[in-house]
C-alpha cells in the first residue's frame, strides 16, 4: 500500500503534477500548469476510464453526510481538504459500484434547464396548443412581467417550495396576480414531472396558501346604466368610432363576454332567429340568444365588404380591437372610475336576478358551466322578496290609519288604545 495523500503532500505538489493517494485507487490531486489544485477521481464506467473533479482545494465544499468527522489538522470542515475530498471519492465510487456514473450525473445537471429556458417548451408544447388564445396571451405576459424575472435562472429541477413561497408572499400587495402566477408555476412544474424534466412528487406549490381576493364584481345601478348611455350618445356625436360604441353597448344588453363580441363574424350572427351561435368561446360552443335591444343594435351595423368580422379592425384584415382607449373615455364622461367593461356582464345578471329570474336560468343566459359560478348573483335575487315586504309593510301601515309610508307618524298611543 502507498502513501496516503496529505496536506503536506498537496502543499508540495507542483504545476503539471498529479499526486495518487496510495490507499484509495483512482484518488489523487491534479495541479494545473497554473498551480490550481484539484482533487479527482479516476475510474471505469462500461469499460470508458473517466475522470471527474472532486473539488478545488482550499475552496468551499458542500455539506457531507459525515461533515462532523474532524479532517486534517487546522482545516475548515468547509472547504476541500485531503481527507474531505477522500471520503467523497468512497461515496462516489459506491454509486459507481451500484451503476451511477458521477460525471454524467454533473453533466446532466449542469445541461439541465432553467425556468427560463423550460418556458419556451411549455408554451409550445402546452400553452399554444392546449389553450385558449385568451389564455395563451394572458398567461404568457404573467410569465414575463412576473414569473421570468424573479424565477428563472433557477432550475427546473430544482426549484422549491422555499423559492416559489417567498415568490408568491413578495407579491401580498397584487393578491390577484400572485394568485394567478403561483397557478402558472404550479402548472409548469406539473408538466416538467409529466415530461420527466423533474423528479415526481415535489410538490413545489403544495400548502402555499393563497391570498384572500377582494370580489371584482361591479354591477351598474339604473342610473349609472343611464348615465352609461348617455356617455356612449355623447361620444357617438363627437365621432367616437361607431363599432366601438356598439360593442359596448352590445355587451350591456346580451351579457357576453368582451372577446365573444369584439370578434364576433356575420357567420355566427343568426339573425332570423335572433341569436348568435359561436363556434367557439371560453366553455366552447354557445348560443347567445339576442334581446330586440341587442338585434336592433346589430341590423343598424353596415358590413364592410370582404370582411368576415361584424366589427372590422380600422386597418388590416383582423377584428377591432381598440377598445380600451375608448371604454375609458367613456367611462370617465359617465362618471364612472374603475368599471370594468367585464362588469357589463355583471350588470346584466344583476338586472335579470333583481328581475326575478332563477339562478340556473341566468347561467344559461352568460353560459355558465358550473353553477357554483352563478352563486355571486345570489344575493341580488332577494329584491323581488325586499320589493313584496315593501309592499305588505305599506298596505297594513295603511290599514293602520297611515298613508304609504307613514309607519313613522303613527302615534304609539293608539296603537295601545287599539290592542285594549
Amino acid at each position: 500500500m502507498g502513501t496516503k495523500l496529505t496536506k503536506r503532500a498537496v502543499d508540495t505538489a507542483r504545476p503539471g503534477q498529479t499526486v495518487w493517494d496510495g490507499e484509495l485507487p483512482g484518488f489523487g490531486l491534479r495541479v494545473s500548469p497554473k498551480g490550481v489544485k484539484a482533487y479527482v477521481l479516476k475510474y471505469r464506467f462500461h469499460g470508458r476510464q473517466r475522470w471527474y473533479t472532486i473539488g478545488q482545494h482550499g475552496r468551499p465544499a458542500p455539506a457531507l453526510g459525515d461533515s462532523n468527522r474532524s479532517g486534517d489538522a487546522g482545516e475548515s470542515a468547509h472547504v476541500w481538504t485531503p481527507d474531505r475530498a477522500r471520503r467523497e471519492a468512497n461515496r462516489l465510487l459506491g454509486g459507481i459500484s451500484s451503476g451511477i456514473d458521477p460525471a454524467g450525473v454533473r453533466a446532466a445537471d449542469k445541461a439541465a434547464e432553467s425556468l427560463k429556458q423550460f418556458a419556451k417548451r411549455y408554451e409550445r408544447d402546452h400553452v399554444d396548443p392546449h389553450t385558449k388564445a385568451s389564455t395563451a396571451k394572458e398567461t404568457k405576459r404573467i410569465l414575463a412581467k412576473y414569473i421570468l424575472p424573479k424565477l428563472g435562472h433557477i432550475r427546473v429541477k430544482d426549484l422549491g417550495r422555499a423559492e416559489v413561497a417567498k415568490f408568491h408572499s413578495d407579491m401580498k400587495a397584487k393578491p390577484y396576480q400572485a394568485n394567478r402566477c403561483l397557478a402558472v408555476v404550479s402548472n409548469m412544474l406539473a408538466k416538467a414531472e409529466e415530461w420527466g424534466i423533474r423528479e415526481d412528487g415535489r410538490g413545489a406549490c403544495r400548502a402555499i396558501k393563497k391570498f384572500k381576493e377582494a370580489k371584482r364584481e361591479r354591477f351598474l345601478s339604473a342610473k349609472e346604466a343611464k348615465a352609461l348611455a348617455d356617455a356612449l350618445e355623447k361620444a357617438k356625436a363627437s365621432g367616437t368610432n361607431p363599432h366601438a360604441i356598439a360593442i359596448i353597448r352590445l355587451l350591456a344588453v346580451t351579457g357576453a363576454r368582451r372577446n365573444e363580441i369584439e370578434a364576433l363574424q356575420w357567420s355566427e350572427v343568426d339573425q332570423e332567429r335572433g341569436m348568435l351561435r359561436l363556434g367557439d368561446s371560453k366553455t366552447g360552443a354557445k348560443v347567445i340568444p339576442l334581446a330586440p335591444a341587442a338585434q336592433v343594435i346589430l341590423s343598424e351595423l353596415p358590413k364592410v365588404k370582404g370582411s368576415k368580422w361584424v366589427f372590422p379592425a380600422v386597418s388590416g384584415d383582423g377584428h377591432f380591437q381598440g377598445l380600451g382607449k375608448i371604454w375609458r373615455e367613456v367611462r370617465k364622461s359617465a362618471d364612472l372610475d374603475g368599471v370594468r367593461l367585464h362588469d357589463l356582464r355583471h350588470t346584466f345578471a344583476s338586472f335579470g336576478a333583481a328581475g326575478g329570474l332563477s339562478l340556473p336560468l341566468i347561467g344559461a343566459l352568460l353560459g355558465h358551466k358550473q353553477a357554483s359560478t352563478t352563486q355571486r348573483y345570489a344575493h341580488l335575487a332577494d329584491d323581488p322578496v325586499k320589493r313584496a315586504a315593501d309592499q305588505a309593510g305599506s298596505a297594513v301601515a295603511a290599514a293602520m290609519g297611515g298613508g304609504e309610508g307613514e309607519v313613522a307618524d303613527f302615534p304609539a298611543s293608539r296603537i295601545r288604545s287599539e290592542k285594549s
